[in-house]
């Protein structure tokens, strides 16, 4: 198997141990950069629209297999695929992000926990179903 990243996140994040665990906790505004290969994938997007972002978490340990929750020893270790963990076999990251603004190939997100020069594999619109309130072009229609 072999996954080919369609572009790098662009943050003020540098350091994963700094870094906000969920977008909701503080994360600063970031940028999708889209290498050009895939700019007519980006078709359809538009400003104010949820995404889901998914990213390649290439700072993770792959062989760790289970973790105190938010590094938080009060918890109990727990295995890693029942956690939100960047540690894991596949550090396959997934991200929900709002589209603030599209230039060209750069996508401005209002914030992202991702860290600078994080690989992006996958951007897929959010559903009405999985509560947006701004509808894809794959929300199923209405009858």
């Amino acid at each position: 198997m072999t996954l080919t990243p369609i572009g790098r996140v662009r943050s003020t994040l540098i350091d994963r141990t700094n870094a906000p665990r969920q977008a909701a906790e503080d994360a600063p505004s970031a940028t999708l950069e889209i290498f050009p290969a895939y700019a007519q994938a980006l078709e359809g997007l538009h400003p104010n629209q949820d995404i889901w972002i998914l990213t390649w978490l290439h700072e993770a340990d792959r062989e760790t297999f289970r973790v105190h929750p938010r590094s938080d020893p009060r918890n109990p270790i727990t295995g890693v695929f029942a956690t939100r963990s960047p540690d894991r076999p596949n550090p396959i990251g997934l991200h929900r992000g709002t589209l603030t603004r599209i230039e060209g190939l750069t996508l401005h997100l209002a914030a992202l926990e991702a860290i600078d020069g994080t690989p992006i594999l996958d951007i897929k619109p959010v559903l009405s179903s999985e509560g947006t309130t701004v509808p894809s072009r794959c929300d199923k229609p209405s009858r």
